[in-house]
C-alpha cells in the first residue's frame, strides 16, 4: 500500500494509505471521514474486498464460519462502504460507486463454492437497488462482473485442475484466453468516470463472452 501511495505522488497526486476491516462498519464510518477530512471530498468509491477467502470450494467442506467470512466481507463489506460514503456524496449532489460481483454470481462458477457465488450475487441486487435510491441524489452506482481472472488463488486452483477441465474452461471463453488484470481495471475506470455520467444500475460483465445475458 506504501508503495501505490508514493507512485501515486510521483505523479503529482495527492494519495493517503488506511487499512480498514469492511466488515466493521464503525471502522469504515471512521475512514470514509477521515479521508474527507484529508481531501476534503469523496467523490468516488470503488469497493473491491473480497473474494472466496480461503474457503472451500466443494459444498462437503464448507462450514458454517466459511459462509459467515465470505457474506461478512463480500457483502456486509460492500454494504458498509456504500452506506457510509453516500451522505459524502449527497451532500455534494454528485458521485461514482463501483462495486464488485463476478461471474461466479451471474452463472455457475468450477472454481468457487456456493458462499461466493451467493454473496457475488447479493451485490448485483444491492447495486441495482442502491443506484434506484441514489439517482436522485447526483450519484451513480454500477457494478463489474469479472469473469477468471488468475489471481493469487485462482491461479493456483486453474493450475491444479486437469488438463481436460482447464481446457473445457477456455473451450467456454470465446475469445479463448484468459484476460491480463488491465482488462478489468480499465472497465472500473470507465463506470467510476465521467465517461459513463448516465449510466448507473449497470453490471458490466467482464468475461470474454463466456456469459452473454439478454
Amino acid at each position: 500500500m506504501a508503495e501505490t501511495v508514493r507512485t501515486i505522488e510521483r505523479i503529482g497526486a495527492r494519495a493517503s494509505g488506511h487499512v480498514v476491516d469492511v466488515r466493521d462498519h464503525e471502522a469504515v464510518q471512521a475512514l470514509m471521514q477521515r479521508v474527507y477530512d484529508e481531501h476534503g471530498s469523496l467523490d468516488i468509491l470503488i469497493a473491491l474486498a473480497g473474494g472466496s477467502l480461503g474457503t472451500p470450494r466443494d459444498l462437503d467442506d464448507i462450514t458454517p464460519e466459511d459462509l459467515d467470512l465470505v457474506v461478512d466481507v463480500n457483502v456486509k463489506g460492500t454494504f458498509h462502504c456504500c452506506r457510509s460514503v453516500l451522505p459524502f456524496m449527497y451532500r455534494a449532489r454528485r458521485g461514482a460507486i463501483v462495486t464488485t460481483s463476478s461471474i461466479g454470481g451471474r452463472q455457475p462458477s468450477p472454481v468457487t463454492g456456493v458462499p461466493y457465488a451467493a454473496s457475488k450475487a447479493a451485490i448485483v441486487g444491492m447495486t441495482k437497488k442502491l443506484a434506484k435510491e441514489a439517482g436522485s441524489h447526483g450519484v451513480r452506482v454500477n457494478s463489474v462482473a469479472p469473469g477468471l481472472f488468475l489471481t493469487g488463488r485462482l491461479q493456483g486452483m486453474f493450475d491444479a485442475m486437469e488438463e481436460s477441465e482447464r481446457r473445457d474452461v477456455l473451450d467456454s471463453i470465446p475469445l479463448g484466453r484468459v484476460p491480463e488484470i488491465r482488462e478489468a481495471v480499465d472497465p472500473v475506470l470507465f463506470l467510476a468516470g465521467d465517461e459513463s455520467s448516465y449510466i448507473t444500475g449497470v453490471v458490466l460483465d467482464i468475461n470474454g463472452g463466456r456469459f452473454m445475458p439478454l
